[in-house]
């Protein structure tokens, strides 16, 4: 065991010791047009922001002295954004794998990826995502027949655009041994075809059948994919994000960066509930570095699927679907169990549910088990919380258990969760504003690489319910929409708040990290319809410049 990782076990609170290289000094920041959340969480704005050793001293400091002056040419400066949730290095994949998400059919699908396979002849398998059959004409599930015309040989993987399916041709089913007399998994399906053999496309946990297969990834293939999506998030102006799903691997490869202080940008990781080594993560306590680029003190744990694979899991059958109700990746009577481990640890739970159901039985046991701890401020969350019966609305301000939503799912999914639900049940679907107005605050992210991670994109379809071709026109389900600074405020103030931290991120108040960006309009003047345009200029985490538009064209 190396020293590092044998300091874990010396304290159940650990903070990682590496000195921390701040900017020596002083910088005045001038000429720009800031905004920030004050404490109360009121929008405020200033024309300078003095930074000392990384963080912000002063807002409009009168006759400042500083080492540094630089002049923001009269741009708009923000804090950071913080992406409440994503997947890290599930983007950094992303990014250099084929991408299929602009295809128009499962044939153009299976183009890009032999496109992709002949320009990479020394992979062994071909990889990607972005599939979505919602935007294909036939809106169907593809099948490994298209692929085998493609790519007979190699063995092809591309997961679907929410994650929660994949698409094999036969050479990686094959590989898999999957094959007709193969059951379904607890919590996944193998999709068939008429004669009952496995179609090509695996469902939730039955994609696992798969993965055991694939080549397992390692620091090489880590690091690469960490500084690519580092360098992405930090170009569209995210200096923060929670990474959803941490496996024990990607846990000791995150404590080695940080302790280089070598992360792009800063990571409140949730480590997996299904990985074999929880109890082993849960017994280190929580990890907080001394310059906060890494904070570990929460678990994600899998309720359901997703709804455009009908995996969500719902209280009644899916409208164009009756013989299917969604899946339970957790199941019933592994919850109380899960819960109770978690937050004994002193873990906050980040329980994933998209369906109704999966909601309400998160809802419920979270009230049972906060009666065990009244006065632990845990911040309990559940990601997605896409579908809620309308009668558990109010039950997340009453437990407060935080809704982490993505407000891009809307948008996505407004051309089939009407399909999927019925009218009635969109109720408590997308329900943000019922939600705030309840008085919980709801964290903001994208759940890149599922949806893209530029957060602009988020404040637009927050704030219209409009894709960005502007459709609907008035906005889709348009009374649940949000204001310019709630949609602003849950990429920052109640992100961080969401993630413990808001004592040093989220606003640009005194003795917070002076992370900001610089961009090119000013969200709350601009007209709502166009802040997705928003171009980022430049990105600062800790008082240094990372990002500049002018040398990354």
């Amino acid at each position: 065991m190396s020293l590092f990782k044998r300091s874990l076990r010396w304290s159940a609170a650990v903070l990682l010791t590496a000195s921390f290289n701040s900017l020596a000094g002083t910088t005045l920041i001038n000429n720009i047009s800031g905004y920030t959340l004050n404490k109360k969480g009121e929008l405020i704005a200033f024309s300078s922001v003095l930074i000392e050793n990384g963080k912000v001293k002063k807002l409009d400091p009168e006759s400042p002295r500083a080492d540094a002056v630089v002049d923001g040419h009269n741009n708009v400066l923000l804090p950071g954004l913080i992406d409440a949730h994503g997947h890290l290095l599930g983007l950094g994949s992303s990014l250099l794998e084929v991408d299929v998400r602009e295809s128009k059919s499962a044939q153009d699908a299976a183009k890009l990826a032999a496109a992709y396979a002949f320009a990479n002849p020394e992979q062994h398998w071909i990889t990607g995502s972005g599939w979505n059959q919602e935007m294909w004409p036939d809106r169907s599930f593809p099948d490994a027949g298209i692929l085998d015309k493609a790519i007979p040989r190699r063995p092809v993987w591309l997961t679907r655009v929410d994650a929660h399916a994949g698409w094999a041709n036969s050479a990686a089913l094959k590989l898999a041994g999957i094959t007709r007399d193969t059951p379904d998994p607890v919590g996944g399906k193998i999709m068939r075809d008429a004669d009952g053999n496995p179609s090509g496309v695996l469902i939730d946990n039955a994609m696992g059948l798969m993965e055991k297969v694939m080549p397992a990834p390692g620091a090489e293939l880590y690091h690469q994919q960490l500084n690519a999506a580092g360098q992405h998030l930090l170009s569209v102006g995210v200096t923060a994000m929670h990474d959803a799903g941490v496996p024990h691997q990607v846990y000791d490869f995150y404590l080695a960066r940080a302790a280089e202080q070598s992360l792009p940008v800063r990571i409140y990781a949730m480590v997996s509930a299904t990985d074999k080594d929880l109890d082993a993560m849960l017994d280190n306590g929580p990890v907080r570095s001394s310059d906060d680029f890494l904070f570990i003190r929460s678990v994600k744990a899998y309720g359901d699927g997703a709804l455009g694979s009908r995996g969500a899991a719902l209280l009644a059958p899916y409208t164009d679907d009756p013989h299917q109700t969604g899946l339970l990746l957790t199941q019933p009577e592994e919850m109380a169990p899960l819960f109770s481990k978690v937050m004994n640890a002193g873990f906050q739970l980040n329980f994933h549910a998209i369906g109704d159901r999966a909601n309400r039985m998160a809802l419920d046991q979270f009230e049972k088990e906060m009666k065990k701890h009244p006065d632990a401020d845990f911040r309990n969350r559940i990601e997605h919380a896409q579908v809620i019966h309308p009668d558990d609305l109010p039950r997340f301000a009453e437990l407060g258990v935080l809704p982490s939503m993505q407000p891009t799912h809307a948008t996505s999914d407004k051309n089939m969760a009407e399909d999927r639900l019925g009218k009635d049940r969109m109720a408590g679907a997308y329900a943000w504003k019922t939600l705030l107005d309840s008085g919980i605050p709801i964290p903001l992210g994208s759940d890149f690489p599922v949806e893209l991670a530029n957060p602009f994109y988020g404040i637009h379809a927050a704030v219209t319910r409009q894709d960005r071709n502007n459709q609907p026109v008035k906005g889709w389900y348009a009374h649940e929409a949000m204001t310019v600074q709630q949609a602003f405020r849950g990429f920052t103030l109640d992100a961080a708040y969401a993630a413990h931290m808001e004592d040093s991120l989220g606003t640009l108040t005194p003795g917070k990290w002076a992370d900001f960006i610089l961009v090119d309009q000013d969200i709350f003047d601009v007209d709502p319809k166009d802040i997705w345009r928003t171009r980022v200029l430049q990105t600062w985490t800790a008082g240094i410049k990372v990002f500049d538009a002018e040398r990354n064209q």
